[in-house]
């Protein structure tokens, strides 16, 4: 597995980190210098491998693991849903190892940051004659074995006490989960809260610019008010000079009904008229032809008197008395003169005139 970019860390102590849930095995006190080392490990089933958890080489006294000198992805486990512990291994190639004699050690790191199993020291250099065990006698080899034994207790105390470890530290982990979730919702809540300053932030601009439109919007208000006022006196003068003109108005509709009714009286002496007019037009239309038969009658006549003179003598001068100015018809028309004259006393309504004899007579 090859270092493709720079691992999570955290600037959490080592006093809060948990090294019991990864156990280092197979460690050795030397590394020769100039070769690939292996790394052996197991993951308990106390902690859940994520794709960003590391292995790193730290230099023993390190606080925090952004301290460590290299490191390795950790592969994931084949079995994602494990009830049991898993070994695993990673191999550090030789280019990237330290070349000192300071005492070093693997730890397992998670993507959070922090370190979950730590091996025990070792170094990197060549073993030499004075790091191999000396033989010792029978006594010493009874008095170490009876230190076994002790030891051998006291491990036994030690495992008593990593099973009880092992239990406060699944409720650890618990309340480690319920602080993360707490810590996440800290988070959202902070985020919020930004968002939420960002929020009020935009609103007290807004709220500067809706008062400066305000102050503008009350110096319009004042403006309408006045102009409310202008136009409230236009309306009591519009409203005077309108009931002015309805009183005017009606006025008017009284002269209108009175026309209407002297119309109808017009028109009924129209009709009067109109009736009178056509009974004055048949009465005409009778005299016209009483005219006509008049005048055929008194042509009749004129014949009748010329052939009658022409046939008599002479006559004296007085028994002729008006005939002076050489009537010779008087006698004639005496008779016809009192029937043109009840003629024209018939006809005079008409206002037209007829000629008889000389003398005009009005139709």
């Amino acid at each position: 597995m090859e270092i493709s970019e720079e691992p999570p860390t955290s600037a959490v102590f080592i006093d809060n980190c948990h090294f019991s849930q990864v156990i280092f095995i197979n460690i050795e006190k030397f590394y020769v210098p100039g070769g690939d080392i292996t790394c052996y490990y197991t993951l308990t089933e106390n902690i859940i491998p994520r794709g960003k958890d590391w292995v790193g080489i730290f230099r023993v006294g390190w606080k925090t693991t952004r301290e460590y000198y290299t490191f390795m992805w950790a592969p994931l486990p084949s079995d994602s849903h494990r009830d049991t512990t898993v070994q695993q291994q990673v191999q550090f190639k030789a280019c990237y190892l330290p070349q000192d004699d300071e005492y070093y050690q693997f730890c397992y790191v998670d993507q959070d940051g922090m370190v979950r199993g730590a091996s025990v020291p070792f170094q990197f250099r060549v073993e030499t004659e004075d790091d191999i065990l000396v033989v010792t006698p029978q006594g010493q080899l009874e008095e170490v074995e009876l230190q076994n034994q002790n030891l051998q207790k006291e491990n036994e105390k030690l495992k008593a006490n990593c099973a009880s470890l092992r239990t406060q530290n699944s409720h650890l982990q618990e309340e480690l989960k319920k602080a993360q979730e707490l810590q996440n919702t800290l988070e959202s809540l902070r985020s919020s809260t930004e968002k939420l300053e960002l929020e009020l932030n935009f609103l007290r601009k807004k709220n500067t610019h809706l008062r400066r439109l305000d102050d503008g919007r009350v110096a319009e208000l004042h403006q309408l008010k006045e102009q409310i006022q202008s136009v409230t006196s236009d309306k009591e003068r519009l409203e005077t000079r309108l009931k002015t003109a309805l009183d005017h108005l009606d006025q008017l509709q009284q002269q209108n009904e009175n026309l209407r009714e002297e119309l109808k009286e017009q028109k009924h002496l129209f009709q009067i008229l109109q009736e009178k007019m056509k009974e004055a037009d048949e009465e005409n239309q009778q005299l016209r032809e009483n005219n006509g038969k008049l005048l055929r009658h008194l042509s009749q006549a004129r014949e009748a008197s010329s052939s009658s003179v022409a046939s008599q003598a002479p006559v004296q001068a007085s028994e002729v008395g008006g005939l002076l100015f050489g009537n010779p018809y008087c006698a004639a028309g005496a008779n016809l003169g009192a029937g043109a004259a009840d003629v024209v006393s018939k006809v005079g309504t008409t206002g037209r005139e007829l000629v008889v004899y000389g003398h005009k007579l009005v139709v």
